[in-house]
């Protein structure tokens, strides 16, 4: 799909997870109109993502998309092994493939196989990407001075807030909150930074379900800004970070939620 990509990318390189559509596919977005080559991943067809490809192409970056499974080990080997072969680079490491469970069930009646579904591909995947990522880019800071890599983990109000007909949702993402934390204090010897966003209730295909729910809430005061959070709300706090607009700071937490983590009386 992208075959006339240099070795080496003179431009930076963007690897977002899950970024096919919904958050992910409008974080690329907002990455190549800010200059950055793009790497897609997701698990869709590679036919219905050449719309996606074509409209980051538009923005003048190159962009490749690697059909990979986060949770499984092979397929993050095969991430790791195209961004070698096709770019030559990482700056910037987007932690947001996500899932919620198939079915809501109350945290008694959750079953084991929705838990090791769901922890796999929010949780297990993501820890593991990075560490493989991870130490390309030390390696990258050892070899060349112009690559300042940064991660950024896609969490969710859910990794602070009880919602217990979604435990295993909610325990993934408190598990995202850690790993953030312990990835920003071991890499910050390297200088590599590591941050996470929590977006809050955004209106994607994960949220339509529970759409009219949400609009009440929303209606009734559930966050101070009343409105719906849009995919791009997200994309352009991961940009800010992107461009290195938080140097002196590691292990820093974003919220884009609307206001949703003021506790008010």
């Amino acid at each position: 799909m992208s075959s006339h990509i240099n070795q080496i990318s003179e431009r930076p390189v963007a690897l977002v997870t899950g970024s096919t559509r919904g958050i992910g596919a409008a974080i690329a977005l907002e990455l190549a109109q800010n200059g950055f080559n793009l790497a897609i991943n997701g698990r869709s067809p590679e036919e219905q993502v050449i719309p996606l490809i074509n409209k980051i192409q538009s923005f003048g970056v190159k962009a490749i998309y690697i059909r990979a499974d986060v949770s499984i080990g092979e397929d993050r080997n095969l991430i790791l092994k195209e961004l070698k072969e096709k770019f030559g680079r990482i700056d910037i490491l987007v932690n947001n493939a996500g899932v919620a469970p198939e079915v809501r069930r109350d945290i008694l009646e959750v079953t084991e196989e929705s838990f090791d579904r769901v922890m796999a591909i929010n949780l297990k995947g993501p820890f593991f990407l990075t560490q493989l990522i991870a130490k390309w880019m030390i390696e990258l800071k050892k070899e060349r001075g112009d690559i300042d890599p940064i991660i950024i983990n896609i969490s969710s109000i859910s990794s602070y807030t009880s919602s217990p007909e979604r435990a295993e949702y909610c325990i993934s993402k408190a598990g995202v909150s850690m790993m953030t934390k312990l990835y920003a204090h071991r890499l910050s010897e390297y200088g590599i930074r590591v941050y996470e966003i929590r977006p809050g209730i955004i209106l994607t295909d994960m949220t339509m379900p529970v759409k009219q729910k949400y609009d009440r809430l929303i209606a009734e005061g559930l966050t101070p800004i009343k409105r719906w959070g849009r995919p791009e709300d997200v994309a352009k706090a991961v940009v800010a970070i992107a461009k290195g607009y938080f140097p002196f700071s590691t292990g820093e937490v974003f919220n884009v939620d609307g206001g949703f983590h003021l506790r008010r009386l």
